[in-house]
């Protein structure tokens, strides 16, 4: 199995299409990655992901909106084409099994994480904590 990682934000809101009677989110993630080249020059790699997560819980949709920062998780696909001149060329491809909401640029207050396994996902709060627990320890018998 390959699996590929990739965080980054969406280029523009998601598109949800039904395609053989099966419901898929597209959408496109950006990740850029600032290095020095060799001169030292600071420079900038920005890389466009294709993803497609097919999935029956659309709900996230609303939330993949541009510019929100996301942590996908997937198989990566390669596509053969054709370009109009002629020649060949390949994109890469995610086919999504886990969505998880990271906040736009300079928020970082929502967090949510959706799986294709799980039963049913929702968008969960980053700051949740454990309900208090009250204190047990004279009721247990030793």
């Amino acid at each position: 199995m390959i699996k590929m990682q990739v965080i980054g934000n969406l280029g523009k809101d998601c598109v949800v299409n039904t395609v053989n009677g099966k419901n898929v989110i597209n959408f496109t993630v950006a990740h850029t990655e600032k290095y020095k080249d060799s001169q030292g020059n600071n420079q900038e790699k920005t890389t466009w992901v294709d993803c497609a997560y097919w999935t029956d819980r659309t709900a996230i949709a609303p939330y993949l909106q541009k510019g929100q920062q996301v942590f996908v998780e997937g198989a990566p696909e390669v596509r053969s084409y054709t370009r109009n001149d002629g020649t060949a060329g390949a994109s890469l491809s995610l086919r999504v099994r886990e969505v998880q909401l990271l906040g736009r640029k300079g928020d970082g207050n929502e967090s949510g994480t959706f799986q294709q396994s799980a039963p049913a996902a929702r968008p969960q709060a980053a700051s949740m904590q454990p309900a208090p627990v009250d204190d047990v320890a004279d009721d247990l018998p030793f």
